[in-house]
């Protein structure tokens, strides 16, 4: 699990991305009407961010918008991480 600033993490999720799918990422551009990833790809996206940052992503945060970015991935984890535990139990 990495943890850190969010320009740190906005440069992890970019690492990831740029190792998978082989280009430069820009950071606002939308990676799906791109056609850089597809709708399966977002899977893996959603197990790296929780594997990676220590996050889970369940419930509305699981909507697409949610993934389309770097920036919005990285709104996301930040939001995760701040956000209070709670038990499910």
């Amino acid at each position: 699990m990495t943890t850190g600033s969010e320009e740190t993490i906005q440069q992890r999720i970019r690492e990831f991305l740029e190792e998978r799918i082989k280009t430069n990422i820009v950071v606002d551009k939308d990676l799906f009407a791109s056609g850089l990833v597809n709708s399966m790809f977002a899977m893996e996206l959603v197990v790296h961010l929780e594997q990676e940052f220590g996050v889970a992503i369940v419930g509305e945060d699981l909507k697409l918008d949610n993934f389309r970015t770097v920036e919005r991935m990285t709104s996301l984890v930040c939001r995760l991480r701040d956000a209070p535990v709670t038990d499910h139990a």
